[in-house]
């Protein structure tokens, strides 16, 4: 568990299924991600970042906010998988808890737990264009872009508005 000032980044636990497919429904909580489109999908992945965290030591953690207890959303790392080369990390919050900074806080904190704990030498954030909330955060938290490692989504058709993904990435301090 990652503890901050006002988040707990912890381990995820089957009270959270409902929050977390609650925040799948919300359409501008989704606006910019593959929809999950049933309870079943909500489910597995929840599922998947387990069986992640029992693997490699990490995921995308469950966010809670500490003075109420109360889940708020997800921030942590994944392993690499294609397309990706590197260790990526991600947040998704449910609307109520935006414009607070939480996700910078709990992003902060997990670059921190990841140059502490892991070997990478650099960690990836990606996002579509039109997210300016995300990739200005990726830009805040002093990741970078370069056009190139741009690329198109594998599980989008071409043509998705939402193909088109920006990679941004922060290397390892010194």
């Amino acid at each position: 568990m990652i503890e901050t000032e006002r988040l707990l980044l912890r381990r995820w636990r089957d009270a959270d299924r409902e929050p977390f497919w609650a925040m799948a429904k919300d359409e501008e909580v989704m606006r910019f991600l593959l929809p999950l489109t049933t309870r079943r999908e909500s489910d597995a992945v929840i599922d998947r970042l387990m069986t992640a965290q029992d693997r490699h030591g990490y995921c995308f953690w469950a966010l809670e906010r500490k003075h109420d207890r109360r889940f708020i959303g997800f921030c942590g790392l994944m392993a690499p998988k294609p397309p990706l080369r590197e260790i990526e990390i991600g947040w998704r919050l449910e609307r109520s808890a935006w414009g607070q900074g939480y996700a910078r806080e709990g992003a902060e904190a997990t670059l921190a737990w990841a140059w502490r704990e892991l070997r990478a030498p650099s960690v990836v954030a990606i996002t579509v264009p039109a997210n300016q909330r995300s990739w200005g955060l990726m830009l805040r938290l002093g990741m970078s872009r370069d056009p190139d490692d741009d690329f198109d989504h594998p599980a989008l058709p071409a043509g998705d508005p939402l193909r088109r993904h920006r990679l941004y990435r922060i290397r390892r301090p010194q």
